[in-house]
């Protein structure tokens, strides 16, 4: 019985706890996409022109992507997204 009650006052307990904050990606100070910066790119073919857009955009990751693809809703702010069509073209650069 003692057991029982202890249990029932833990979890009353824990039910007025704050939540947990969420963490945070970590990405570094000052490091963000600018997709901009590759939007010359836009008509050539995505293989080709993948490591040059990472550049001028400065991205720290690249994530590909045919147009109507499902994509995670995840934000990255150093990441370049890069959709193409089904020719292998650049339809549109963006960031996150």
């Amino acid at each position: 019985m003692r057991r029982a009650l202890g249990l029932v006052a833990l979890l009353a307990l824990g039910a007025c706890a704050k939540p947990a904050a969420p963490v945070a990606e970590a990405a570094a100070p000052g490091v963000q996409c600018d997709a901009n910066a590759a939007q010359a790119l836009v008509g050539r073919m995505a293989a080709d022109v993948t490591a040059a857009a990472q550049q001028r955009s400065g991205a720290r990751a690249v994530r590909g992507y045919r147009t109507g693809d499902m994509l995670t809703m995840d934000f990255r702010p150093d990441r370049l997204n890069i959709e193409r069509d089904a020719a292998g073209k650049v339809v549109k650069f963006s960031c996150g």
